[in-house]
C-alpha cells in the first residue's frame, strides 16, 4: 500500500482550498487597490442585496404570523428593509461613502470609550501601568482623530485591507503549493 503524499485525497482537498482561498483573497485585494470606489460599491451593492433579501423574509413571516403587533411589526420591518435597498441601489457610491463615515465614526467612538475604560483599569500596584496609560491616551487620541476624518480613516483601512488581502493572499498561494510535499 503506497503512502504517498502527492496521491492523497485529503492532502489535495487541502491544496486546493489553500489555492482557492489564495486565489481569492490576492484578486479581492488587488480589486481593493486598483479600484477601490468600485469595489466599495460592490460591498455596499451585496449588502442591498441581502438587506432586500430580509425584507421580504419579514414581510413572509408577517403573512404567516397570525395576528396582532408582531404581525405588523415584522410587515413593517420587512418594508423598511426593502425601502433600505433600493435607496442604496439608486446611488451606490453616495451609500458607500455614508457607510464608510458611520463605520469611521463609530471606530473612533469605540476607541475613545476603550481608551477610557483602558484608564479606568489602572492599578497603583500594577506592573502594566505606564503601558495602560500610553495604550489609553493613544486609542483616545486616534479616536478623535477618526471622529475628525471618519471617510479618511474608514478609506486607509479599506486600503490596508486590500494590502492585508494581497499580501496573505500570495501566502496562500504558496502555502497551497508546497503543502504536503515531502520535506
Amino acid at each position: 500500500m503506497s503512502s504517498s503524499t502527492a496521491s492523497n485525497p485529503a492532502i489535495g482537498a487541502v491544496r486546493t482550498a489553500l489555492g482557492v482561498s489564495g486565489v481569492l483573497s490576492l484578486v479581492i485585494g488587488a480589486l481593493i487597490l486598483i479600484w477601490p470606489g468600485r469595489t466599495a460599491e460592490v460591498a455596499v451593492a451585496i449588502v442591498s442585496v441581502y438587506v432586500i433579501i430580509a425584507g421580504l423574509v419579514n414581510i413572509a413571516i408577517g403573512l404567516l404570523w397570525r395576528s396582532g403587533w408582531a404581525r405588523l411589526g415584522y410587515i413593517a420591518l420587512g418594508v423598511l428593509f426593502i425601502v433600505a435597498g433600493i435607496f442604496s441601489f439608486a446611488n451606490l457610491s453616495a451609500t458607500a461613502a455614508w457607510f464608510g463615515v458611520f463605520i469611521g465614526t463609530l471606530v473612533g467612538i469605540l476607541w475613545i470609550i476603550e481608551g477610557v475604560v483602558s484608564l479606568t483599569t489602572v492599578g497603583h500596584g500594577s506592573k502594566a501601568r505606564a503601558w495602560t496609560i500610553f495604550f489609553a491616551i493613544v486609542s483616545i487620541v486616534a479616536g478623535v482623530v477618526l471622529l475628525f476624518s471618519p471617510l479618511l480613516g474608514a478609506v486607509t483601512l479599506f486600503l490596508l485591507i486590500g494590502v492585508s488581502l494581497v499580501v496573505l493572499g500570495i501566502f496562500q498561494i504558496v502555502r497551497a503549493i508546497q503543502f504536503g510535499k515531502a520535506a
